[in-house]
């Protein structure tokens, strides 16, 4: 019998900055533990600009200082099977909260959360895009995913806990 994995999709707007940062994270994270092999984790975007475009140079960048691997993602747009394969669909800000409601089918049974949800200390529900700001946004913001992305991983653990 082969054991369905939990997916995790993690979404901003354009797929190049937020949500690949997230997605690496959590790979990461989870190669560190002896559940990684029960999850599924990948990242697109509600808009279609840069479908197939590598995550933003400063995104990579910032990644790689940090030891993580994102730069062989490639950017995609949410679909309707998305809402069907993944249990955890966690949205970078309201905005994309919003358009994932809205296009959710009636029969999701999956959960809409926001990322930062899961950092409760931070005092902010937003992950704000750094595309238009300079390094030092996209070093904070990563910062900011770790730290929710740490949170989000207990709740997985968990509830993985057969």
């Amino acid at each position: 019998m082969t054991m369905r994995k939990t997916g995790v999709l993690f979404v901003c707007l354009g797929n190049i900055c937020r949500s690949p940062l997230a997605q690496g994270v959590l790979e990461q994270r989870l190669a560190q533990t002896a559940d990684a092999g029960r999850f599924l984790v990948d990242s697109c975007g509600t808009a279609a600009f840069n479908v197939g475009k590598e995550p933003d140079p400063r995104a990579i960048a910032v990644a790689e200082r940090r030891g993580y691997a994102i730069a062989a993602q490639r950017a995609r747009q949410i679909s309707d099977e998305d809402f069907r394969n993944f249990r955890h669909i966690v949205a970078m800000d309201n905005s994309n909260l919003l358009t994932l409601r809205g296009w959710a089918p009636a029969d999701f049974s999956g959960e809409l959360r926001l990322l930062m949800q899961f950092a409760p200390d931070s005092g902010n529900t937003q992950l704000a895009d750094p595309y238009y700001e300079g390094a030092e946004a996209f070093d904070a913001t990563l910062s900011a995913i770790e730290t929710a992305v740490d949170g989000l991983l207990g709740m997985l653990l968990r509830s993985a806990i057969p």
